[in-house]
């Protein structure tokens, strides 16, 4: 009778520990298959960990420390030097620098303080600048006049044989035709708010947003 409780006793014991096993399998696999869907197992947190240095490194250099890249090109552009620079009728100077095709930029200098810019970008820019007068062409050459304005509206001869008729379309908003011999419109220039200006066969021509037109050999 002991011996058969004795085996009894032996197989409870034995059942209890594969039972036991059993769910701490269980638990195990449960617990490393969370770990994987979520992504938290050491593995795959060096994973992550690894892409985000890269994507951040690889950010940084080709935006320059987290700005766009419209702003590196133009910080870019504020440090480069100038062309070269050149002196106006009035005594300032104009730094001329090279932007892109056909397109220059001018700042007018006094005593260190910018006074003004000329953006010509695919055209001819133009500005009046307390009658001194300053065409910027779109390949980078300057060239600069004291005087000579005429005030529109109104029909106008310019240096170089060319007549301007210069209408008012709004306020600070005037446009200036450019007539050849014959009276046919060779050319317009548009001032919106904004200077504008051209170059017609070597006659530079200025028109200002407030309807005054100057032109120079």
């Amino acid at each position: 009778m002991t011996t058969r409780r004795a085996r009894r006793s032996v197989r409870s014991a034995t059942l209890v520990a594969v039972a036991a096993a059993a769910v701490l399998s269980m638990t195990a696999c449960q617990s490393a298959g969370a770990d994987a869907a979520s992504g938290s197992g050491n593995a795959g947190s060096g994973s992550t960990a690894r892409l985000v240095d890269t994507g951040d490194a690889r950010s940084t250099a080709e935006t320059g420390g987290g700005r766009s890249a419209t702003e590196v090109q133009v910080a870019s552009a504020k440090t480069t030097s100038p062309v070269r620079k050149q002196t106006l009728a009035d005594g300032s100077t104009a730094e001329i620098r090279k932007v892109g095709a056909q397109h220059y930029r001018a700042e007018i200098v006094s005593h260190g303080d910018v006074l003004a810019t000329l953006d010509a970008n695919g055209k001819d820019a133009g500005l009046d600048a307390n009658d001194m007068f300053v065409v910027l062409t779109l390949d980078g050459k300057v060239h600069s006049w004291m005087g000579g304005g005429q005030s529109g509206p109104g029909t106008f001869e310019l240096a170089g044989g060319w007549t301007a008729k210069v209408t008012q379309v709004g306020d600070l908003h005037y446009r200036a035709e450019i007539l050849g011999l014959d009276g046919s419109v060779m050319g317009t220039l548009e001032a919106d708010e904004q200077d504008a200006g051209l170059v017609a066969n070597g006659i530079y021509i200025v028109l200002s947003a407030g309807g005054v037109i100057s032109a120079h050999e």
